[in-house]
């Protein structure tokens, strides 16, 4: 195959990217949102912004370990960035804990919507507000036709959305760009220190538009997942007084 036949192919796979909603790597925030190896599994290996990215949850510790992880994600998309919104039918989220990855509260504005029809208006009408870095919600079922609504709203927005689907009964094909599933792990301890340690998943990331699915075991620390394999060589060079 020669250099023309490549820019081709490589046109063609932008194009059709776009056309599943996906913005070409440029308009993403390359490099702030520091995934890993898992950043392997995207198009561009770079996390997709300006989409709706699914989370699938079936357990109450699988929802706190899939809020982290989310967490974890917005810590790279709000830095020098717009706020967030996070929406749900109860206050579950703890605010302070979420300086834990690195965010503060305080840019996050919290709602509650007790109804699916208004937890679904709730976030598609965020999803269309310019100025924010990202939307997360809590909805316990979507359909196609709704994911479809909060896709086509951030291709115009250009706002991050995140549905989180906890014990959902329908796991149906949605228009979402990814979905996940979030199972958390026993913390990780650098070198037996004393304390709760560092917070551990399993990331199975099931769908992923344009992607390569996959399977990993992630560890959080210095504002980065990082592979728990590679936890010990990764700690060494790391100052103790940034993960303390």
């Amino acid at each position: 195959m020669d250099g023309v036949q490549r820019n081709i192919i490589a046109h063609l796979q932008r194009d059709i990217l776009r056309l599943q909603g996906q913005s070409p790597a440029a308009k993403q925030l390359a490099g702030k949102v520091n995934l890993g190896p898992v950043l392997n599994a995207f198009p561009y290996k770079v996390f997709p912004t300006g989409a709706v990215h699914e989370y699938i949850t079936d357990t109450p510790a699988a929802t706190a370990a899939t809020a982290g992880f989310v967490a974890g994600i917005l810590n790279g998309m709000m830095r020098h960035s717009g706020p967030c919104i996070w929406i749900s039918p109860d206050r579950v989220v703890f605010p302070p804990g979420l300086r834990s990855f690195g965010l503060s509260p305080d840019r996050i504005l919290f709602v509650n919507a007790g109804k699916k029809k208004d937890l679904c208006w709730a976030m598609e009408t965020c999803l269309q507000m310019d100025g924010l870095s990202a939307v997360v919600g809590e909805l316990p079922d979507l359909d196609f036709t709704a994911s479809r609504r909060l896709q086509l709203a951030v291709e115009k927005s250009g706002v991050t959305g995140f549905v989180l689907r906890q014990k959902s009964p329908n796991l149906h094909p949605t228009a979402c760009v990814s979905r996940w599933q979030i199972t958390p792990l026993a913390s990780y301890c650098p070198e037996d220190l004393p304390g709760v340690g560092l917070p551990c998943w399993r990331v199975e990331l099931l769908k992923i538009r344009g992607g390569k699915p996959g399977s990993w075991q992630l560890f959080w620390v210095d504002d980065a997942f990082r592979a728990l394999q590679d936890a010990a060589t990764d700690m060494a060079s790391i100052p103790l007084r940034k993960i303390s």
